[in-house]
């Protein structure tokens, strides 16, 4: 944060706006050309008061996201996780076939809290295919974890940063 800070006031940091607004310019520009050529976004940001916000914003840009829980290795470990999203697409087609109804109830209903488990902490990176290219990341500090995983795997990323208050 240290290009960012012009001067520290009474515990308080001041921004330097000029700085500020010349790097998210360019972050903007790398999204947009990113974006063009057909790359892969994943955002992250699992606060309680932004889960839904998320969800909505990148279903409408077409964007993966992750907005319940990080779950330590979901992009290091990629070949568990995609194991775990073919598992994920086979128990929805199986839902909605009606396949689930003829099992006997105990199965049919351990099935089910599978599913509700899998819909809840990975339903928006159902359909990603392989790693993501970019990731935003929305507040850097609760999302360690994801952070540390795309810098140990070359990923860029983009942080945002939230208010204290």
């Amino acid at each position: 944060m240290a290009p960012y800070i012009s001067a520290k006031r009474k515990g308080i940091h001041i921004t330097n706006l000029t700085r500020t607004a010349r790097f998210l310019s360019e972050a903007c520009d790398l999204v947009f050309d990113a974006a063009s050529r057909g790359k892969q976004f994943l955002i992250v940001s699992t606060k309680n008061k932004e889960a839904d916000s998320v969800a909505w914003a990148a279903t409408r840009a077409r964007c993966h996201y992750v907005n319940k829980k990080w779950l330590g290795g979901m992009l290091t470990n990629w070949s568990t996780t995609e194991t775990r999203l073919h598992k994920f697409r086979d128990l929805r087609t199986e839902q909605k076939t009606g396949g689930l109804s003829r099992l006997p109830k105990r199965d049919a209903t351990m099935l089910k809290r599978q599913l509700s488990h899998l819909q809840t902490y990975m339903g928006g990176i159902k359909y990603m295919t392989g790693l993501p290219d970019i990731v935003i990341i929305v507040d850097q500090h609760k999302e360690y974890t994801a952070l540390q995983e795309c810098i140990t795997l070359g990923i860029p990323t983009i942080c945002l940063l939230e208010p204290p208050f």
